[in-house]
């Protein structure tokens, strides 16, 4: 996959898409992705509004996780970029097991 010259992106199809945080352990990284694919799976199964909701929310914090999406990842220090990884994946986690 392509990167930018700085690797804060990936380039598909001559667009940018954040890429994920390189300080990520690659166990948490790969957690995440797979509450993501779940997420994302969700979403297109949704029976309803609220189904649809819970499952964006999912994709969301799934992504922030990996440091796609929320604050960049190259403007915290890295303590704190773990810390959001694990939070996110926590809250995840949690609501799998419900």
């Amino acid at each position: 996959m392509e990167r930018t010259e700085d690797g804060r992106y990936i380039v598909v199809n001559g667009r940018r898409w954040r890429a994920t945080d390189p300080e990520l352990p690659e166990e948490t990284a790969a957690r995440l992705r797979s509450h993501l694919g779940r997420a994302r799976s969700a979403v297109r199964t949704a029976g309803d509004d609220g189904a649809r909701r819970a499952a964006r929310d999912r994709v969301q914090w799934a992504k922030e996780g990996l440091g796609e999406r929320g604050e960049a990842w190259w403007e915290l220090a890295v303590p704190q970029r773990l810390a959001r990884a694990r939070d996110r994946l926590a809250q995840l986690e949690r609501l799998a097991s419900s």
